[in-house]
């Protein structure tokens, strides 16, 4: 490894919330080595710091991870932290490590969502999300080689077993009083698979589990549970068996997918309506946020059960910051994130959603077919993603915002741009984690969505680009 490998990072790699590349391109071994050491120094440098601060260390199923967590380890000890290492799985072991053992921080190994060949690192100072402008810190630590020396340690602290039995606690509480169902799970060949045998072990029911094996390459399809295409072998296996539901997660375990009795999807905004509902019940009036991605039937919904809706900005780390700034008991993204802070930690924890979903569920009659039906019905489009270069994708949205607010239209500029009509909403943002701009339309009927997707059409033919297909 030369001097100059361990001590930048490749610039493309620094994300908002994370930091992500692609394997033997953008990002390898001596990154995660200088992420270690530019880590573990600003770790040293907090306030009240300790000698030796402990930092948990995960990793996810990708083929790329163990190399990966052996540089990155090395990189901690280099600066004299005592690295934990937490083993193999889904991303939210990792954050409960943290919380449960009151470790000084935490990195997490994993491509989240992304392709095979793709890899990162998600990270925690103290019990806090490290994105934004830390995570800039770091790179520009690492470049200038600012780093602290010192002989860290390493041990093996393994949370497998606790994690599983605090996902069960409100199962063990005997908070599950409704009726059996019958749930196949795929993880998607993805790190929950570390655990989920074991979880639907602990649960009432009947259980039947697909790629359920954490397999690296991906080889039933890719892992991500919002992608309707990632879907269709668990319809067909929900079909086949006459199952009640049917529960997806991500590569890291943090984003969860459903579909109903039915075959039909149930998206991250119908399934925080759902779950809040219990929620609200049990916390009159608390505040529910959701990302500026999400429906109006939500925001509505929220309202008319008495809570108070926050329509925020997207990304995981920015909710769970705002969680914490108005003690939400309940937040989520279109994305899947869900994050309970009722009755849990208050970070997203896609298996644990699955497991209060089930809860919700068991006690309706008609289960989640009923629920989703129950939510009003509405006309969108789903999250439309479309390829626009990093430096093109943040300069097309204030163009868009100019041009709107020129023309007196209704605007919420929170993340992005949301404009309210007669007919609906659209919205477009930029991606903060890949090379896209995304974009949505909701409407009452399918005339209102098509004149929502023609203005949305035309502000991007103005910035020279073209309408995704849907």
């Amino acid at each position: 490894m030369t001097q100059a490998a361990a001590h930048r990072f490749h610039a493309t790699v620094l994300r908002e919330y994370d930091i992500r590349g692609i394997i033997g391109e953008t990002l390898g071994e001596a990154d995660a080595f200088a992420l270690g050491r530019a880590y573990g120094t600003l770790v040293r440098r907090q306030p009240g710091a300790k000698a030796s601060p402990r930092v948990k260390v995960g990793y996810d199923g990708r083929l790329s991870s163990p190399g990966l967590e052996a540089a990155l380890i090395a990189g901690l000890m280099a600066t004299g932290i005592a690295v934990e290492r937490v083993g193999r799985g889904p991303t939210p072991m990792l954050y409960f490590s943290v919380f449960d053992d009151d470790a000084d921080g935490g990195i997490m190994i994993t491509g989240s969502h992304n392709p095979a060949d793709y890899n990162g690192f998600k990270m925690m100072l103290g019990k806090d999300a490290l994105y934004g402008a830390r995570i800039q810190e770091l790179g520009a630590m690492a470049a200038a080689a600012d780093f602290l020396s010192g002989a860290g340690t390493v041990s093996e602290t393994p949370k497998k077993a606790g994690y599983i039995k605090r996902l069960l606690q409100d199962i063990d509480d005997g908070l599950y009083d409704g009726r059996p169902l019958h749930v196949i799970w795929d993880p998607g060949n993805g790190a929950a698979a570390e655990v989920l045998d074991e979880v639907v072990a602990g649960l009432p029911g009947r259980h039947g589990i697909i790629n359920g094996t954490v397999d690296g390459t991906f080889p039933a399809h890719h892992p991500d549970p919002t992608v309707a295409e990632n879907l269709v072998q668990l319809q067909a296996e929900v079909a086949r068996t006459g199952a009640d539901l049917g529960i997806a997660f991500d590569g890291d375990g943090d984003r969860v997918g459903a579909i109903d009795a039915t075959g039909e999807i149930v998206w991250g905004d119908q399934l925080l309506a759902i779950l809040a509902t219990e929620v609200l019940a049990e916390n009159p009036g608390a505040t529910i946020i959701a990302d500026v991605k999400a429906s109006k039937v939500l925001f509505d919904r929220i309202a008319s059960l008495g809570g108070k809706p926050l329509m925020w900005k997207t990304g995981h780390s920015l909710i769970k910051t705002k969680m914490q700034e108005t003690g939400s008991p309940l937040a989520g993204e279109m994305s899947g994130h869900i994050f309970f802070k009722h009755r849990f930690y208050g970070f997203d924890d896609a298996l644990y959603a699955a497991i209060r979903l089930l809860l919700v569920a068991a006690r309706e009659e008609g289960g989640l077919t009923a629920l989703r039906a129950a939510l009003p019905s509405v006309v969108n489009t789903p999250e439309l993603r479309f390829a626009c270069a990093e430096d093109r994708k943040f300069a097309v949205i204030p163009e868009v915002h100019t041009r709107l607010k020129t023309a007196g239209a209704t605007v919420d500029d929170t993340d992005g741009v949301r404009v309210t009509t007669a007919d609906g909403w659209w919205l477009l943002r930029a991606s903060n984690t890949q090379d896209v701009l995304v974009a949505r339309c909701e409407a009452a009927d399918s005339s209102g969505l098509d004149r929502l997707k023609a203005a949305l059409s035309e502000q991007l033919r103005q910035s020279g680009l073209s309408f995704p297909a849907a």
